[in-house]
């Protein structure tokens, strides 16, 4: 009977963990080229050249494209956050011990699938950085970044996004254009809904707290395109549950697989806002 017991809670915590992650793990899982399922320590996008179209003569050959092809790997590396259950503990405690835990440990790497990507967006080199400034975010940095992307020839496909910063979000929220419904109109207002997500600009603008922010209170924010960053997954979150009879506890460990890697850096703008305390 109690090993019954405790294939039912294995099986129950571990449906909780997988909910958690879906639920309020990862804010931009969603937002890249993502593969599933990867075998092997490291998965490969495809990288793929611009086309040219040209004419050809009457029964002439139709000329070719010759596009380039650029194989880009993204390594994987595991990652585990795990903690104790005591039995006794849970007759004490006025809380779902168990979800708590299960909250924790999707969250933990939720949290570590984004700083993944927000790594890769970090790694773009050469001219796609728009300059602080001395201030934060500003309607001429978002209309220079959207310039930047449209000049690189990144699709306006309704696969962009901005992910800043909760400062740079709130000042979004005091620019007209961003949160006025004379520009934006009704449906696109960033109060109409309980998420914190905002198309604007061609862009599903989206807060997030990891963005990095270096010591002189300089906060990097980006604007990408779905493609320019890949994400690879070789085991999405997975749960183990043992018992522990000389600690009269059960040791949880959620562990994931997973690698980013940098596609296309013409895909990516990194907006530099100042955060420095009035």
């Amino acid at each position: 009977m109690s090993t019954s017991i405790d294939n039912a809670f294995i099986k129950q915590f571990e449906r909780e963990v997988h909910e958690s992650f879906q639920r309020q793990g990862s804010k931009l899982r969603n937002t890249v080229r993502t593969v599933n399922n990867v075998n092997g320590s490291s998965a490969v996008f495809q990288k793929v050249g611009k086309g040219t179209a040209s004419t050809k003569s009457t029964h002439g050959m139709v000329p070719v494209m010759n596009l380039s092809h650029t194989a880009v790997e993204a390594a994987l590396q595991d990652y585990y956050a795990g903690d104790w259950v005591d039995h006794l503990d849970e007759l004490k405690v006025n809380i779902d011990e168990r979800q708590v835990i299960a909250n924790a440990g999707a969250y933990a790497l939720g949290r570590k699938t984004d700083e993944l990507i927000i790594n890769a967006l970090a790694s773009v080199t050469g001219g796609q950085e728009i300059a602080d400034g001395n201030v934060g975010m500003t309607l001429s940095k978002a209309l220079q970044g959207f310039e930047t992307l449209g000049a690189a020839d990144v699709p306006d496909d309704g696969e962009r996004y901005a992910v800043v910063g909760f400062k740079q979000w709130s000042e979004l929220l005091q620019i007209q254009e961003f949160a006025s419904a004379d520009y934006v109109g009704p449906g696109e207002l960033p109060f109409g809904n309980m998420t914190q997500a905002k198309r604007w600009l061609g862009m599903l603008f989206i807060p997030h707290s990891g963005l990095p922010k270096d010591a002189n209170d300089i906060r990097s924010c980006f604007f990408y395109h779905r493609t320019a960053v890949g994400h690879a997954a070789g085991s999405d979150v997975k749960t183990d549950i043992t018992w522990h009879g000389d600690r009269a506890a059960h040791f949880v460990n959620n562990m994931m697989s997973q690698g980013t890697a940098l596609i296309d850096s013409s895909g990516v703008v990194e907006v530099k806002c100042d955060e420095t305390p009035d």
